[in-house]
């Protein structure tokens, strides 16, 4: 009996050193160092809200860090209510910087929130491992692809376009 239990400490306590040793590492892997070049500055531009109109059919929500186990909760309490959002929501990611499983299962719910409701729901400015987790994990199929932009302003022209469409009214648009 002393040897089980025994084995068994030491075995969660060498597993959660790896579990520490796994989420440093990936976090890891989401911070980048680099010179901004003239041409940063204006391929920055495009992500910028500053001196674009709003459209009152719009919400825009954002997401600054990491988001995985432990953050999620935020995006939930934040859009515990989807009736005092607009029909067309753009979720901006450009600030995102990794998202796990956990991650995913909140934007999943968030979107079929946003389906059951009405609304539609647009993606826009993922950095390289969100885009790449979200493709692998199918999620821009649930959406739709057309529903995915690189930057804010393609989202409001994309948002403009659902509107346009649909009268303002998104119950279809997510499939388009």
């Amino acid at each position: 009996m002393r040897t089980v239990i025994a084995d068994l400490t030491l075995a969660v306590e060498v597993g959660m050193a790896l579990a520490a040793l796994l989420y440093i590492y990936r976090i890891s892997q989401t911070t980048t160092v680099s010179l901004v070049t003239p041409e940063d500055v204006e391929d920055g531009r495009i992500h910028i809200l500053q001196d674009k109109p709003m459209p009152p059919y719009v919400s825009i929500v954002r997401i600054h860090g990491p988001f995985l186990f432990g953050t999620t909760e935020t995006l939930l309490e934040q859009t515990g209510d989807v009736e005092r959002y607009a029909p067309i929501v753009i979720l901006r990611l450009r600030n995102m910087t990794a998202i796990d499983a956990t991650g995913l299962h909140a934007l999943e719910l968030l979107s079929e929130r946003l389906k059951r409701s009405g609304r539609t729901l647009l993606l826009c400015g993922a950095r390289d491992q969100p885009k790449r987790f979200l493709e692998r994990a199918e999620f821009v199929g649930k959406i739709g692809p057309t529903n995915i932009l690189p930057n804010v302003h393609a989202a409001l022209d994309r948002a403009s376009e659902i509107h346009d469409r649909f009268d303002g009214s998104a119950t279809s648009s997510h499939t388009t």
